[in-house]
């Protein structure tokens, strides 16, 4: 069985995006002459775009084989379904490990000590979905 879910894009990001495209062309607005001089300067205005679309277009998860699969940008991984220990919906998680792009998704704790924040488009879809193949997962469930 192979079930793809789409990641949450709403948020801060897509405003970000849009920012960073129209950038350019307040730079060129703002100094024409500099900018045809120097055409490179788009360069340092483009990598943080291209990371950044990478990761909005090319955030998933995966249920493949009784193990969750991500990716988020260069983020990638793997986690055996059977070691989920518990799953808090609705809380997001500053720091860690992070393959998401909003905020009020999933904490997932597995193993001993390890947890990972994901956000997909249908938080409760996702847990019924994973405690249905390990029914031991504990799901808490926050405002």
């Amino acid at each position: 069985m192979v079930k793809k879910y789409k990641a949450n894009r709403k948020g801060p990001m897509p405003y970000i995006i849009a920012l960073l495209v129209l950038l350019p062309f307040v730079v060129f607005a703002l100094d024409t002459e500099a900018f045809l001089k120097q055409p490179y300067i788009l360069l340092p205005l483009l990598a943080p775009l291209a990371l950044l679309l990478w990761s909005f277009f090319g955030t998933w998860y995966k249920v493949v084989d009784g193990k969750l699969r991500y990716r988020s940008g260069f983020l990638t991984g793997e986690i055996n379904i059977s070691h989920i220990r518990q799953l808090i919906v609705g809380e997001t998680m500053w720091a860690g490990i992070k393959p998401a792009i909003a905020s009020k998704g999933i904490i997932i704790k597995y193993n001993r000590y390890d947890e990972i924040y994901i956000a997909p488009e249908n938080n409760s879809e996702f847990a019924e979905d994973l405690k249905a193949l390990n029914p031991t997962i504990e799901i808490i469930y926050k405002q």
